[in-house]
């Protein structure tokens, strides 16, 4: 992963012009769009490669394998000082072109998942995009990629967006852009102090990717996109963002297909709930009050204070909070959205691996060292209890599981019925996940086009270090590198294998999927086949299994059933 960390002087914007800088909202109001022009290109070099004029100024990137890329592109002003808990500013224009052939700055984060994010970054000078094309002059549609990491983790580094840029063997050539946005307490914060200067709060990683739509209404057309043909889609924490732009009003029009990729969205916390961590937040750093002289207290802190607080490398402290319902930018719960039909409806992707919750024991055990200790039995039955017997519900929000949820839990999941208490376990974390994705999959139907996936293989390689004793599955993440080839998580990750001749092919049928979507609005271009549109029909063909050596499907109540839905729809708080 490279971090490049000084360019020259006209590719950022001056400290001391942050002061005059504009809404972002101005930037559409202009109506300004940009231009594209190349100069010689210098395959796989960093010369003088294309050229591309936004409105904010040029931009030089390179070419490789045919794709025309451009790295570390601002999209907005650095959100330091001042502009520390605001909405993101414009960034001042530019002349000479920018140096477009390297990533710019991770945002800050110190928690790594293991190996999926890292190395940990205290540079709040990171609000940057990367565009990967390879028509500059055509009209492709767009994909918008919001990477995951539970919204403390993660940077867009570590996506290579050239293969769906070309759309693969099958599918569609679309102009991809990755992004960096605000994390953490950086990102999403709720304080009286900030709350009451005017300006939209709390989500402030939210309004970063808004500013990325706004930049994509801009200029992506010199890059050879499309603005009326765009997809917004994310991994993880990016999927659950994503719906937090269906829902938003503020980004209605910018954005016009939706993807979610582990998994769909089914609740934030409430405000109450953000507040009451960003007071702790703020006493615990010092800065007591709900005045000005705390805001600028708050502002006043260092990146890497900030961080200590928030968390370590394999846990978030008790401030951290992620997106919430402040009720501007998310402005009512995800349940109501889609039982409502209040979002910005637009055709929807989306769908879970197989086994999820193999992620999180993959990091326990990570964290654990050597010698490696599988979970026993009594540690199962201690996580259960732990998980379902406490007196708060999902996110750690009222209300709680019904008394005797534990014991209900285990009868459920008996470990006679598995073969490791590894397997139980992801068992039992995997399927909450799946069946809110299944509640919220027939509400999404009832008002939009849907397309529901699951990735059931379970032999990827994995990007974990070899831990013995651990049998990855269909882990959550393990699908990104199918779409975004090589992908390895963070600097610690590590490429055990390339993908064989069986998983390359299931990797083309996904980039085809996933840009005939951008394109169209369906994952197969055109027609009901071999993704079937989503029906909650008895025998109807509902889920596409995304697996090798072949795709597959299977009917909506046969999802259900796989994971136990009847049993948690009686515990689950949707």
């Amino acid at each position: 992963m490279q971090q490049h960390q000084n360019r020259d002087s006209v590719s950022r914007s001056p400290r001391k012009a942050l002061a005059r800088a504009l809404l972002l909202g101005s930037w559409l109001a202009a109506g300004v769009l940009a231009t594209f022009s190349t100069m010689a290109q210098d395959e796989d070099g960093r010369g003088q490669g294309p050229v591309v004029r936004t409105a904010e100024g040029p931009v030089r990137g390179f070419v490789r394998g045919g794709v025309s890329v451009f790295l570390g592109i601002p999209y907005a002003a650095p959100p330091v000082g001042n502009l520390r808990w605001r909405g993101p500013q414009s960034v001042e224009h530019w002349q000479e072109p920018l140096d477009a052939t390297h990533y710019a700055n991770t945002c800050p984060q110190v928690t790594e998942l293991g190996a999926f994010a890292g190395p940990a970054s205290i540079t709040e000078d990171c609000l940057y995009l990367n565009v990967f094309t390879s028509s500059l002059g055509g009209r492709n549609p767009v994909l918008v990629w919001i990477h995951g990491g539970g919204n403390v983790d993660g940077e867009s580094n570590d996506y290579d967006g050239s293969k769906l840029a070309t759309g693969g063997p099958t599918g569609s050539p679309t102009v991809v852009v990755t992004i960096n946005y605000r994390l953490g307490l950086l990102g999403y914060l709720a304080h009286p102090a900030l709350d009451g200067e005017g300006h939209p709060f709390g989500n402030y990683g939210i309004l970063d990717i808004q500013a990325v739509l706004q930049w994509v209404q801009r200029n992506i057309e010199a890059f050879g996109g499309d603005r009326g043909r765009v997809a917004l889609g994310g991994q993880s924490a990016g999927a659950s963002d994503t719906g937090a732009n269906v829902i938003s009003p503020l980004a209605a029009g910018l954005f016009n297909r939706a993807i979610f990729e582990s998994s769909p969205t089914s609740t934030y916390p409430p405000l109450s709930v953000g507040l009451t961590r960003g007071n702790k937040f703020a006493v615990a750093a010092d800065c007591p009050g709900e005045d000005a002289e705390t805001a600028a207290c708050l502002r006043g802190l260092s990146a890497a204070r900030i961080l200590q607080l928030q968390g370590t490398p394999n846990a978030n402290g008790p401030y951290v909070t992620g997106p919430m319902v402040d009720g501007t930018i998310i402005p009512i719960t995800p349940e109501t959205a889609w039982t409502s039909g209040q979002f910005n409806r637009m055709p929807i992707m989306g769908g879970n691996v197989q086994d999820e919750g193999n992620f999180g024991i993959s990091i326990t055990e990570y964290f654990s060292g050597p010698p490696l200790a599988p979970i026993t039995p009594a540690q199962y039955a201690a996580n259960i209890t732990s998980a379902y017997g406490g007196n708060a519900g999902p996110g750690n929000t009222p209300p709680a599981y019904p008394t005797g949820t534990p014991a209900a839990v285990l009868a459920e999941y008996p470990l006679a019925n598995y073969a490791t208490t590894q397997f139980a376990y992801d068992a039992i974390t995997t399927h909450p996940g799946a069946c809110r994705a299944h509640h919220v999959v027939n509400l999404w139907a009832q008002w939009v086009p849907v397309y529901q996936y699951e990735f059931n293989y379970q032999s990827a390689p994995y990007y974990f270090p070899s831990m013995p004793g651990f049998v990855a599955l269909a882990a959550h993440t393990i699908d990104i590198q199918f779409l975004f080839p090589g992908w390895h998580g963070g600097i610690l990750g590590v490429n055990s294998r390339s993908l064989n001749t069986q998983e390359t092919r299931l990797s083309d049928q996904l980039v085809a999927a996933w840009t005939n979507f951008a394109r169209t609005g369906n994952p197969n271009g055109s027609g009901n086949s071999p993704w079937p549109k989503f029906v909650n029909q008895a025998g109807a063909p509902a889920v596409l299994s995304e697996n090798a050596p072949s795709l597959a499907t299977f009917t909506d109540a046969q999802y259900a059933a796989n994971h136990h839905c009847a049993f948690w729809d009686t515990l689950l708080v949707y």
